[in-house]
């Protein structure tokens, strides 16, 4: 038999051969090769000649391994980490520096890619490819994860007091068919073809082109999103704006909800209750956010009262998962090419609980810095509640209707 046709045979063999059958298949062919098979086994098929050479001798003798292994227990080449001793534990101070009792690792304050982490071993002497530090991560119990906020910071002592007091406070208002609404800003987006999270079913290989940077274009701006969400009969409004976040815009959006959704749906209350988160354009602290709640109470002869729920808890606030989420789902994968776009995506939200959103523009100015002073603080009709009235508190008409 001639080098080819030996040859022709292994590659037909080889798929179903095991590491065991194909020394001894090897080693066969040369002894019916006679004087110098083994040379030609091996420049036929490639299998070395130590294989055959051990086949060979697996042939004279009694076999002592059962069809079903393919070496002796303890055979084979070691895997790296038994010929390794320090690399998992490199791996580990690696991976988490800091839980290790190594603050000066080399990757604290860079990517951890296997392709990194596997340069930085190299670097200690350690002989291991980014596919083998993949697989000694999965085996030590790490996956790839992503941040979760969890972390609320140290809690008010007040906090769940608080929480409580707002839920009474709502109650108190839907059993007396009162308005309830939850308050607050959505994050600003950039007007433009810039990319938007997400994805949306498009003609295969077919994506919308976008931007590569997310740099302001200064003739479209930003938009600001303010929102006024109905807890009792869950509708949504949402006033753009195209200035800055401040109280004023805050409580101009308000009083838009009131005109064109509120004043219809409530045409006989004599007050409104408001829920806030505990910061930005509608805090507790902030004078111009009282001041303009006090002209719309007197403008709109309504007692309203404000309700903040304590910091580092907006996450609590019901605008944020009953009616920003929806929008933010609503309108991903899709460039907020200009404000229409922004306020037609706003409007179309809706649910299977019904949601019903509207939205419009807001092209007035809110210059920053202005400053309510003392004199005009204390001309308020703000009445604080005997709980916490820092974050609880009633602003009445001049009148005081009550």
């Amino acid at each position: 038999m001639d080098r080819r046709a030996l040859r022709r045979k292994f590659r037909a063999l080889r798929p179903v051969l095991t590491e065991r059958s194909r020394r001894i298949w090897a080693a066969s062919e040369a002894v019916a090769l006679g004087h110098g098979g083994i040379r030609i086994v091996e420049a036929a098929t490639g299998i070395s000649r130590s294989t055959i050479s051990r086949g060979l001798r697996e042939l004279e003798v009694k076999p002592t391994l059962g069809p079903e292994r393919t070496r002796r227990p303890g055979g084979g080449r070691k895997r790296t980490v038994e010929k390794d001793a320090g690399l998992a534990d490199d791996l580990d101070r690696l991976v988490e520096p800091t839980a290790s009792g190594d603050p000066d690792s080399p990757l604290r304050w860079t990517s951890k890619s296997v392709r990194h982490l596997a340069t930085e071993l190299q670097a200690m002497g350690h002989e291991v490819s980014y596919r083998l530090v993949k697989d000694l991560l999965h085996a030590a119990g790490y996956s790839l994860q992503a941040n979760r906020k969890t972390r609320e910071g140290p809690q008010h002592p007040d906090r769940d007091a608080q929480f409580r007091y707002v839920n009474d406070q709502v109650r108190r208002f839907q059993r007396q068919h009162r308005p309830t609404i939850s308050v607050d800003t959505k994050k600003k987006e950039l007007i433009g073809d810039f990319k938007n999270a997400g994805r949306e079913w498009r003609v295969r290989g077919r994506p919308e082109s976008v931007r590569v940077h997310d740099f302001l274009i200064p003739e479209r701006g930003k938009a600001v999103p303010y929102g006024v969400y109905d807890l009792a009969r869950n509708e949504g409004w949402v006033s753009v704006g195209i200035d800055h976040d401040t109280a004023s815009f805050a409580v101009h959006a308000i009083r838009r909800w009131w005109t064109r959704m509120g004043r219809g749906a409530y045409p006989d209350t004599p007050a409104l209750l408001i829920t806030a988160d505990a910061g930005g354009s509608n805090g507790p602290r902030v004078r111009l956010w009282k001041w303009e709640l006090q002209q719309f109470a007197t403008r709109a002869g309504l007692a309203i009262t404000v309700c903040h729920f304590p910091p580092g808890t907006s996450k609590w606030n019901k605008i944020e998962h009953r009616l920003f989420s929806h929008i933010a789902m609503n309108w991903r994968g899709k460039p907020l090419v200009d404000l229409a776009t922004i306020v037609n995506l706003i409007g179309d939200t809706t649910t299977a609980a019904g949601l019903r959103v509207r939205s419009e523009i807001d092209r007035g100015q809110y210059p920053q810095g202005v400053v309510i002073t003392d004199d005009q603080l204390a001309r308020l009709h703000l009445e604080p509640h005997a709980f916490h009235g820092d974050w609880n508190y009633t602003l009445w008409p001049t009148a005081r209707q009550r």
